[in-house]
């Protein structure tokens, strides 16, 4: 088939580089246009732009799917979409150009998580299995009859990036496998079942770390906003990321206050400690929590909990 492919980020890229290196003609990819990136907030290519550009495929570059763009995906006379996180919504008639029309590869197991961050959303459910899906793109938000499923049981410490990487390259193989069989005709979708449940996309607020739950509930938060929008604590009313963190050892602290234990750091919560690794002070750069304890010069180091002044 002629599939075109459209995709942003870098869990994207492993799902377009195994388009390009199935029997499947790779016409073209679609991606939004370029960010500034950087503290120089410099003007870079999306990770899918600079692989397509690396397996010389001609690039779409449209942050909207609008009237242009569905003009210049007709011109490729693709045979079927695959959209991988791309960042925005197929609408019609874009959504019936192609003869096949279009596929989803989605990192959850729907109807569970439907929306932008499923897997930054299960973690912070504390969901202990997540999964990829590749679905009928319909126009009701991801609730299209599934082609391929996989599952993935989440390890105990396991980021969103952690995870989302996995997925990323498990999904590939799924991806092709899901277009070999609409290629043969032996595809056979089924609709979703089960309750759906929502995953927007998060702000910077969601990475705040609420120190009057127990560990485990602000460790879930930790893992779910981690790399993105990355979670954090407010210290002498400023925001403190928190990089890395695990459960902490088990003794008596309040939530909020902050120790030294065995040369780390920790933090009381509602229920146990946390154990802060690596934390990155407002503008300054990443650094091992116990280089920020050393330099600290309150008496009383606490962090802020909800509704507390910072």
């Amino acid at each position: 088939m002629r599939i075109v492919f459209a995709g942003t980020p870098a869990p994207a890229v492993p799902s377009l580089r195994a388009v390009a290196a199935s029997p499947h003609e790779l016409v073209g990819v679609v991606t939004r246009t370029d960010a500034p990136l950087g503290r120089k907030r410099v003007l870079t290519p999306s990770p899918v732009a600079q692989a397509a550009a690396e397996l010389g495929v001609p690039v779409i570059k449209a942050d909207r799917l609008d009237d242009d763009a569905t003009a210049a995906i007709a011109r490729l006379e693709p045979d079927l979409g695959v959209i991988v996180a791309y960042g925005g919504l197929v609408r019609e008639p874009l959504l019936s150009l192609p003869p096949h029309g279009w596929i989803n590869l989605h990192f959850s197991l729907l109807p569970r998580w439907r929306g932008a961050a499923p897997v930054q959303h299960a973690l912070i459910a504390g969901d202990r299995e997540t999964g990829a899906d590749v679905f009928r793109l319909v126009p009701a938000l991801d609730a299209g009859d599934v082609y391929g499923r996989l599952r993935y049981d989440v390890p105990p410490t396991a980021t969103a990036g952690d995870v989302l990487a996995e997925l990323a390259a498990r999904g590939a193989e799924l991806l092709v496998d899901v277009l070999d069989r609409i290629a043969d005709g032996t595809a056979r979708p089924a609709p979703q079942t089960g309750e759906p449940t929502l995953a927007p996309k998060l702000t910077i607020a969601d990475g705040a770390l609420d120190l009057s739950q127990p560990a485990e509930r602000v460790l879930e938060r930790y893992r779910g906003t981690t790399p993105e929008p990355g979670a954090h604590v407010m210290f002498a009313g400023q925001r403190l990321k928190v990089l890395a963190a695990h459960r902490g050892p088990d003794v008596a602290l309040d939530a909020g206050r902050l120790a030294l234990h065995q040369r780390g750091v920790i933090a009381g919560t509602g229920d146990g400690t946390i154990a802060l690794t690596t934390v990155q002070p407002a503008g300054k750069g990443a650094m091992a929590a116990a280089d920020w304890w050393r330099g600290l010069r309150a008496d009383d180091p606490r962090i802020a909990l909800p509704g507390e002044a910072p």
